[in-house]
């Protein structure tokens, strides 16, 4: 394993710290499987390749199966996702590309039918928070 360009767990454990005492709190709520399909759902759209590899071993671990992990990439021609988990990935798509059209109303509406405004807010911060990391991960990690 290539050494980090940054060890930002060393040179801020603070900061690294407030970052992960954040992400465990807005994904309590969700519970961890959904969590971490959002985390790598994100993740595979910043193109993360420490987090895709933290959060799947975390995800086979909440339960996860291999059929619906290969499939999330793909989530939308896929029968083996939930109404909740669907309206969760499509805002998680909105965020993570907010530069493309923000986040719709329709967005935004389908997530409101499957959770109540708590759950929804925690779904916000998590997708915040895993694309915070994906981008300290990519910045840290060497390139491929």
């Amino acid at each position: 394993m290539t050494a980090p360009r940054l060890d930002v767990h060393a040179a801020a454990p603070d900061v690294h710290a407030a970052m992960a005492g954040v992400d465990a709190a807005a994904s309590g709520p969700l519970g961890p499987a959904l969590a971490e399909l959002v985390r790598i759902r994100v993740s595979q759209i910043n193109g993360c390749a420490l987090c895709l590899s933290i959060h799947t071993r975390a995800a086979e671990a909440a339960g996860e199966g291999p059929d619906r992990l290969q499939a999330l990439a793909s989530w939308r021609g896929s029968s083996l996702f939930t109404g909740p988990e669907r309206a969760a990935f499509g805002l998680a798509e909105a965020m993570t590309l907010i530069s493309d059209a923000g986040v719709p109303d329709g967005v935004l509406a389908a997530a409101r039918e499957h959770f109540d405004e708590t759950r929804l807010t925690h779904l916000v911060w998590t997708i915040a928070a895993i694309n915070a990391w994906n981008r300290v991960g990519i910045a840290a990690s060497p390139p491929a």
